[in-house]
């Protein structure tokens, strides 16, 4: 099985959410990012996730065991 990096991941995940800021790292199995998209807008944290587990569609748990995420709207993004 070919190792998974932050890239790749941070390819699948632009490739299906249109972001404004995108930042992965990780260790192969597991990750972490923090996603900035209007997609976001006016979704519970639960419903943002499932839009980035969206992206990654059957990659998630299986070449990518865990992806921790910070996903917020541009606004919160520049307000943080």
């Amino acid at each position: 099985m070919t190792m998974v990096t932050p890239e790749y991941v941070r390819e699948l995940i632009a490739a299906g959410l249109e972001c404004e800021h995108l930042e992965v790292g990780g260790d192969g199995a597991h990750f972490e990012a923090v996603i900035v998209s209007n997609a976001f807008a006016g979704k519970s944290r639960v419903a943002r996730h499932q839009l980035v587990n969206r992206a990654l569609g059957s990659r998630m748990g299986n070449e990518i065991h865990a992806l921790s995420m910070k996903t917020l709207t541009p606004e919160e993004w520049r307000n943080a």
